[in-house]
């Protein structure tokens, strides 16, 4: 018996796709977003020590007190606020998680909910099972600016929500101060919610400052702030994260939390409190450690005929491949990984409707030297 499916549109994620077809295919795997490099020893000494210890039952279901204090902390180091770390902080099972949850807190059946193309495949699915509607609107297709005139005409009486990611993904160009006060502007005076996926929130270059919403009063006043510690950590497989939103909004989002994981990973709980506290360091040196895997990475595709284009935040590289094939960015994908041995990750799935004769394609920098200089030596050849 076939279901009536509820994700009509959702098939296999691409991530999953290009991933398979790169094992299958003995190709270097810059397409999904991990990396191939060791968790921090502190971190991986400090999770062994808390099974060791027995703490591997339910943690409570807003997370162990103690990383809930260490993330209000962290909080205030980085951004000037404190949030409330009983009222405010939900420890999840990572971002996506979290981005699944606040979506079915707030979004009703016919509620629209802007979204701005191209944006991480998670977000319509949620959007669709909560009977909600995503409205796409389109970032500047080199630049990924958004344009707020185009934000402001796709609002309607039905929006419920507003989502936003920076830096972001596929392409780290991150919001300006500008942005953010174009976005305060746009939402003063409505109802209309947001939800700020931060979770490359630490991943900044050349001196840029990281516009958190939770900097801006105004904003974080009705918003949920994602952030995960997958990616500030490189321990994607733990995941964990956290959601920070006001009271109001947390009683919420914890209404869906706690009957979808209702508690997240404990050990690992008690691991990440351990290091916010003994080493701050870690988070605050993360942007030069992935600048100088950039700016590497950045040179070598210069010896191909591969065009980077500018990434300010994040760990990816978008390449032009505009020189080197006329292939639309799926099928350049697959004929890399399966001809060239390299796996790539094309920008079409992050789109409702991608541009016209875009050949943009997305590439993971965060990767060993060595994996990179073997992904260099196959690019050079194309």
């Amino acid at each position: 018996m076939t279901p009536d499916t509820k994700l009509p549109k959702v098939g296999t994620t691409i991530f999953t796709v290009m991933s398979q077809l790169a094992i299958e295919h003995g190709a270097v795997n810059l397409g999904q977003g991990f990396p191939d490099f060791d968790v921090p020893v502190r971190l991986v000494d400090a999770l062994t020590r808390a099974m060791q210890d027995g703490k591997n039952q339910y943690s409570p279901m807003t997370g162990i007190p103690a990383l809930r204090q260490a993330i209000a902390g962290k909080t205030e180091r980085c951004y000037g606020h404190r949030p409330d770390a009983d009222s405010e902080i939900t420890v999840v099972s990572g971002a996506s998680e979290a981005i699944f949850d606040a979506i079915h807190a707030v979004v009703h059946p016919g509620d629209e909910v802007i979204v701005l193309d191209p944006c991480y495949d998670c977000y319509e699915p949620a959007i669709d099972l909560a009977g909600g509607v995503a409205v796409h609107v389109p970032l500047d297709p080199r630049s990924f600016a958004p344009d707020w005139n185009l934000v402001r005409a796709a609002i309607s009486p039905r929006t419920r929500l507003l989502m936003i990611n920076s830096p972001h993904n596929p392409s780290g160009a991150m919001f300006s101060a500008d942005d953010i006060r174009q976005l305060t502007e746009l939402l003063r005076g409505t109802d209309i919610l947001l939800i700020s996926d931060e979770v490359y929130e630490h991943i900044v270059f050349d001196g840029a400052i990281h516009e958190s919403v939770l900097r801006h009063p105004e904003l974080r006043a009705r918003a949920f702030v994602v952030s995960s510690f997958g990616k500030t950590y490189h321990c994607t497989g733990w995941k964990i994260g956290y959601c920070i939103a006001p009271p109001a909004l947390s009683v919420e989002f914890r209404k869906v939390h706690q009957y979808n994981s209702f508690s997240s990973f404990t050990p690992a709980q008690w691991a990440f409190a351990e290091m916010l506290e003994a080493e701050p360091e870690h988070y605050e040196q993360l942007g030069a450690f992935y600048q100088a895997k950039r700016d590497r990475f950045r040179e070598q595709l210069l010896t191909t005929r591969l065009k980077p284009l500018d990434v300010p935040g994040g760990y990816f590289q978008l390449v032009d491949y505009s020189a080197v094939s006329d292939l639309d960015d799926a099928a350049f994908c697959r004929w890399l990984t399966t001809e060239k041995g390299v796996a790539a990750i094309p920008l079409s799935p992050f789109y409702e409707s991608p541009p016209a004769g875009q050949r943009l394609a997305r590439l993971c920098f965060a990767k060993n030297e060595a994996t990179l200089d073997a992904a260099i030596e196959r690019l050079q050849g194309l």
